[in-house]
């Protein structure tokens, strides 16, 4: 994908009551959309990394990096229809770094992409700050690329109380209770 905008965002801005962390550090790719309905997109991405590596369940061996691609629509229906086989935009997609045989970044953790419409437009139709659902998807993308899951209803289950607790620590509302 091609850069209109990339910056390292390093991901340590949430007050923590342990011993120092690994960081997760996140790289903010901006391929599109409208993002000015979000307040601060940077520092909100930061500040969900944060919480995600501080979460007990979330601990890295190591330094970790990520990136997050705000983008569009547009992408994401490109990107949802060439890897899901299913047609239209989605909210987020997350691509886990497939490390080759024998060799590979040990410290990447993949990609994580965002439409900046449909989340404004779920925001809306939710009543919540738009802010608040990047945030809510940012963590929801990076707990996929640890390799979370929800496919059964027990998976969901824990994801959705993971999800939950790591927003608690930036004082974002359980999304779960306010869909």
């Amino acid at each position: 994908m091609g850069s209109t905008g990339a910056g390292a965002v390093a991901a340590d801005d949430v007050a923590r009551d342990t011993d120092p962390l690994p960081p997760l550090n996140v790289v903010l790719v901006r391929e599109g959309g409208d993002w000015s309905a979000f307040a601060n997109p940077a520092s909100a991405v930061a500040r969900a990394a944060t919480a995600l590596a501080a979460h007990p369940q979330c601990r890295l061996p190591g330094a970790r990096q990520a990136s997050i691609v705000l983008g569009n629509d547009a992408l994401l229906a490109r990107l949802n229809g060439a890897y899901r086989g299913r047609q239209g935009a989605t909210n987020v997609l997350s691509f886990p770094y497939q490390r080759p045989v024998g060799g590979g970044e040990e410290d990447y953790l993949g990609d994580v992409v965002l439409a900046a419409e449909t989340v404004a437009r779920e925001a809306a139709a939710a009543g919540i700050a738009p802010t608040a659902h990047l945030q809510h998807l940012v963590v929801h993308g990076l707990l996929h690329l640890l390799g979370h899951r929800h496919d059964s209803d027990a998976e969901a289950e824990a994801m959705e109380a993971m999800e939950s607790a790591i927003l608690a620590a930036i004082g974002v509302a359980d999304p779960h209770r306010a869909y």
